[in-house]
């Protein structure tokens, strides 16, 4: 078995992996205040309750955008599962040639999604990932990642108006019925949903123009990737896939 693990902003993503198959898959907060030992109990707690052996993995890869956490969740995996996680950054196989000024400076969440796209649905193509940040990558024919756009995601979009507000509340974030809001609740969410989908649609369209490229397919990842979907009349988002980065951290493992 593989364990494939991604430390987001907001999120770990855990992934098991049985052969060609992710059998199971969760989410736990980011908290850098975290121990070996406490990640080490969590893994016993998730993997115990799939009957999964803690030794029994064969490998473990791992993606992160949390360098604070990167040392601690490395030991818990060596010590509770007796492996050393692979890391993607630099030197790692990818398949994927990085036309950016900086490669270095390119997140390992993006390299990920951008691998399993293009794997599994071709290019060219581009990546949309919402998550903290909303990110776009662009990926040629040739499987080359020509780079893109970060803009922010729609939670944090809302944190920072609650946060730099005196009265607007913390909302869910759903689809009104109207985007002419009759409430302060419904007025925040329009704004989000509807300014999100607004922001995608042009983004994705500036993106298709300025590459060149015909028939370019649009992969959605992330929490909010389906509130988006379904939003406008006019088609966006060609497939939303939520366990992208799972299946890119499994293919890069195979690569390495």
């Amino acid at each position: 078995m593989l364990l494939v693990i991604d430390v987001g902003n907001t999120n770990i993503k855990l992934g098991v992996y049985d052969n060609n198959t992710l059998v199971h898959s969760w989410r736990l907060s980011v908290k850098v205040i975290r121990t070996a030992d406490e990640i080490g109990i969590l893994f016993a707690g998730l993997f115990g309750s799939k009957d999964i052996n803690l030794k029994n993995f064969d490998g473990v890869i791992m993606s992160s955008v949390q360098p604070s956490l990167n040392y601690t969740i490395e030991h818990a995996c060596e010590y509770y599962l007796g492996k050393k996680p692979i890391m993607v950054g630099v030197g790692i196989k990818t398949g994927l040639n990085i036309k950016y000024s900086n490669p270095q400076e390119v997140g390992a969440d993006r390299i990920v999604n951008s691998v399993a796209a293009y794997r599994l649905y071709g290019g060219p193509c581009i990546v949309v990932d919402f998550g903290t940040a909303t990110t776009f990558n662009v990926i040629s024919p040739k499987g080359e990642f020509l780079g893109g756009c970060i803009a922010p995601g729609i939670i944090t979009g809302l944190e920072a108006l609650v946060n730099n507000t005196a009265k607007l509340p913390r909302v869910e974030i759903a689809k009104p019925d109207s985007i002419i809001a009759k409430s302060t609740v419904t007025a925040l969410q329009a704004g989000m949903i509807y300014g999100s989908t607004g922001m995608v649609k042009y983004i994705v369209k500036k993106l298709k123009e300025e590459s060149g490229y015909d028939n370019v397919k649009v992969i959605a990842t992330g929490g909010l990737s389906e509130v988006v979907l379904g939003v406008d009349d006019e088609k966006i988002i060609d497939v939303v896939d939520r366990s992208l980065t799972l299946k890119g951290l499994k293919i890069i493992y195979d690569m390495n």
